[in-house]
């Protein structure tokens, strides 16, 4: 019940996401939640988090305990900190694991975006890594986010956090679940 998105663009990468919390049919606005950013910073990289508000804490929590933050700079390296991660999200913060037959793997019940100077990639529930070479969102309000950032991306007048703002501005607009203020953040590429 969120958006998020990233945005790779003329040597520039931007991350951003709504500030919208929602348990049920209540609505919790970042005017009444103080923590209610969605994107985490863990060493070069900022983790944008969709699922459960828990799930901010927990990678918070989990990636602090760490004594070198890890490195998010290849699809393989990604994949194999979420495998850890999966151990530990199991083990110390009690993820319930469904026993549907249907599915191949655990889902860790979060599906993120990071943004660094190595690109944009996403982490989907069942640990399948993607970089992106443009753009993407994910939460319940992304097909409002890559339809505006589709439209809007090609623009020469709009840069990568303008790109990535429109698009969580887009889902806020016509999403119930998602809502403003945007939060964003933009770095250089490497």
């Amino acid at each position: 019940m969120t958006t998020v998105t990233v945005v790779r663009k003329d040597g520039r990468i931007a991350i951003a996401s709504d500030t919208l919390t929602k348990w049920g049919g209540g609505k919790e606005s970042a005017d009444y939640v103080a923590n209610h950013e969605k994107i985490l910073r863990v060493g070069d990289s900022y983790i944008a988090i969709t699922g459960s508000a828990t799930m901010k804490l927990i990678l918070a929590d989990y990636f602090a305990s760490l004594e070198t933050p890890p490195v998010f700079d290849t699809a393989i390296a990604i994949f194999r900190v979420w495998n850890t991660l999966h151990a530990a999200l199991k083990e110390q913060y009690f993820l319930q694991v469904g026993d549907d037959k249907d599915d191949e793997l655990e889902s860790s019940r979060m599906d993120v975006l990071i943004a660094n100077r190595h690109g944009i990639f996403g982490v989907a529930a069942h640990r399948t890594v993607q970089q992106f070479s443009k753009f993407y969102a994910y939460g319940s309000g992304s097909p409002y986010a890559l339809g505006a950032m589709y439209a809007a991306w090609r623009a020469s007048s709009l840069d990568a956090e303008s790109v990535a703002r429109l698009g969580v501005m887009a889902a806020a607009e016509f999403h119930d679940e998602s809502g403003l203020p945007v939060q964003s953040f933009v770095m250089d590429e490497e």
